[in-house]
């Protein structure tokens, strides 16, 4: 049985899709029609495009832009010829990419382009982050994202927004990853990703120009079981710095509450970092973060009290197995010492899980003070969310009696 299931991973390679396709919108016999051509590689001398859909046994394809216009009201969607995911640059592949690995892949440069400033790293894994940072370098960036989340990050694309040096890629060799994108590669360093021969190594040049995509709007299409289809102006973020924050204010029955403290000026820089990773998380969705790096991420959950629960219970485990692993070079689930055990166990809980004094991110509002107290007993200082609940009041009130600050963004950040 396990020799069938490796050979169908190995024999869906082909797919029947067309060379082209054309999308058309018509309005009053007025047309625009977008043009596309399928992708494909040459890889051993035979060309291949995606190996498969997000499972063996459905066919997909992938298409790149490459004629047309589309104006809807006021938005002008993305030109054709601005390439990024769709036009990569296989480096290395051993297996070529399926469709789960480009929508990873695309998902973690979503997340990437508001990050240009500093070196940065996204660690995907089945279309959601494990682990974000920014850092000084691109190893020390590297190296927080990893171990934000070691576990999750197994089997993950990478992308980073520098060229990969030795140190980098040293580090990432070290350990198994599905794809790796970057901009660039200096010298030596796909030798050394080479020792990982089914790495899919990507480079894609436009990363330089990653932070060009932020505001840019594209049509998404969701297509439905009948064939039917939905089609949306893609989410683009408007809180993009500090000014675009509002300090937490609300009225109720004739009384102005309002939270008591501002954010200090590292606040902000966290609040608007896990802002902006959000923006790339499926909701129902909360997440924790400090100092630059992903603490705890708790996604696609039906109640947003489950869901903040759920990424304060992936911060402890995800801790408390960077501990074992720093420290004994074991992950926690299989570390057996009952005083190694203890003492990891003890540190992480006299740290919150690292939840103290960070910043709790929402991509709703609360409907009640109950989501937000979940974050507050942690230890959570700063909170940032959209605001605009009948009981903002609750929350902001939730808020003071914690000493915590909290801004609102006056914008909601759904992602089905």
């Amino acid at each position: 049985m396990a020799e069938d299931l490796k050979q169908m991973y190995k024999t869906v390679m082909d797919d029947h899709f067309t060379p082209s396709m054309e999308i058309t919108f018509v309005d009053n016999g007025k047309r625009q029609t977008l043009f596309y051509e399928k992708v494909s590689w040459t890889i051993d001398g035979v060309q291949k495009g995606l190996r498969y859909g997000e499972n063996p046994g459905q066919e997909a394809a992938l298409y790149r832009l490459v004629n047309g216009n589309l104006i809807l009201g006021s938005t002008q969607t993305i030109k054709h010829g601005k390439y990024l995911v769709s036009d990569i640059e296989l480096l290395q592949s051993g297996k070529h990419p399926g469709k789960t690995n480009l929508t990873d892949a695309d998902n973690a440069l979503n997340i990437l382009r508001y990050f240009s400033t500093n070196p940065a790293v996204v660690i995907v894994k089945h279309n959601n982050p494990c682990g974000v940072a920014i850092a000084d370098t691109l190893e020390r960036a590297y190296h927080k994202a990893y171990m934000a989340d070691r576990v999750a990050a197994f089997g993950g694309c990478i992308a980073l927004n520098r060229s990969i040096d030795k140190a980098t890629a040293q580090a990432i060799a070290q350990q198994y990853a599905e794809v790796v994108v970057a901009p660039d590669f200096e010298d030596g360093v796909l030798d050394i990703l080479g020792s990982r021969k089914n790495l899919r190594v990507i480079r894609i040049d436009n990363i330089h120009k990653l932070q060009t995509f932020i505001g840019e709007r594209f049509v998404d299409f969701k297509s439905l079981i009948d064939g039917g289809i939905v089609a949306q102006l893609s989410f683009s973020p408007i809180t993009l710095s500090k000014d675009d924050m509002k300090i937490a204010q609300s009225e109720y029955k004739g009384k102005v509450y309002r939270v008591n403290r501002e954010p200090t000026e590292q606040e902000y820089q966290d609040m608007l970092f896990g802002w902006l990773v959000e923006s790339g998380i499926t909701s129902n969705s909360v997440i924790y973060v400090k100092d630059g790096v992903t603490v705890g991420i708790g996604t696609g959950e039906q109640d947003r009290v489950g869901v903040a629960e759920i990424a304060v219970d992936k911060a402890y485990r995800k801790l408390m197995d960077r501990y074992a692993f720093e420290r004994y070079q074991t992950p926690f689930n299989i570390l057996e010492d009952p005083e190694k055990i203890a003492k990891i166990k003890a540190d992480v809980e006299a740290q919150k899980g690292g939840l103290i004094g960070s910043t709790m991110v929402s991509d709703a509002f609360f409907p009640f003070r109950d989501g937000i107290d979940v974050g507050l007993r942690q230890g959570v200082k700063s909170i940032i969310q959209p605001g605009g609940s009948m009981n903002d009041f609750e929350v902001i009130n939730a808020c003071n009696e914690n000493g915590a600050t909290m801004v609102y963004t006056g914008q909601r950040s759904f992602k089905h």
